[in-house]
C-alpha cells in the first residue's frame, strides 16, 4: 500500500525500506533500541508490517506495527528523520496506521514512549486504565548480555 502527500510518501512495501538506515536510527538515535544489533532489526522488520517514509525515494521515517491482525497490536520503532521534523510526517503516518481497516477492528493496541505522549493522544491512545492487571518482562540490557555471549562462543 502507499500513499502520498506533496514531496513525501508512505509504504508498506518492505523491499523499499533500508534495513541499514532503519538500524542506524535505532542503533545510535533512539533511546529505546540503543546498541541493537543489524540482524535483530532485520528479523524484526522481516515478522513486522512496517511503514517507511520516504522523500525523492530517500527513507526519512519508519514505523511497524507488530501484530495478528485480529485482536491486538504493539506500533514500535516509530521515528521520524530529525532533517524531516516539522511537516507533520508524525501525524500522518499515525493517521495512516489508525485508519487501517484491520486497526480499527483490533480489540487493543499499545505503545511505549517517554516523550511522545500528545502525539499519540490525539489517536486515542490513552495511558493503562488497570496498569496493575499488565505484566512484563523488561529486559533493558539485552543487547549487551548478547554481544557477551558471543564474544564467548567466539
Amino acid at each position: 500500500m502507499e500513499w502520498q502527500q506533496g514531496d513525501f510518501f508512505i509504504s508498506t512495501d518492505k523491499n523499499r525500506l533500508s534495513v541499514s538506515y532503519v538500524h542506524e536510527y535505532l542503533s545510535n538515535e533512539s533511546y529505546w533500541a540503543a546498541g541493537i544489533p543489524y540482524g535483530i532489526v532485520e528479523k524484526s522488520i522481516e515478522n513486522s508490517f512496517c511503514f517507511g517514509i520516504y522523500k525523492d525515494n530517500k527513507q526519512v521515517g519508519f514505523a511497524r506495527l507488530i501484530t495478528d491482525q485480529a485482536t491486538f497490536g504493539y506500533l514500535a520503532d516509530v521515528f521520524i528523520d530529525k532533517d524531516y521534523r516539522g511537516h507533520g510526517l508524525g501525524k500522518w503516518l499515525m493517521k495512516i496506521i489508525i485508519d487501517l481497516p484491520f486497526v480499527s477492528h483490533l480489540r487493543g493496541l499499545m505503545l511505549a514512549t517517554k516523550d511522545a505522549h500528545s502525539l499519540y493522544e490525539q489517536f486515542g491512545f490513552t495511558p493503562l486504565d488497570a496498569p496493575e492487571r499488565y505484566m512484563r518482562i523488561q529486559r533493558s540490557n539485552v543487547y549487551e548480555l548478547m554481544k557477551e555471549d558471543q564474544k564467548q562462543q567466539e
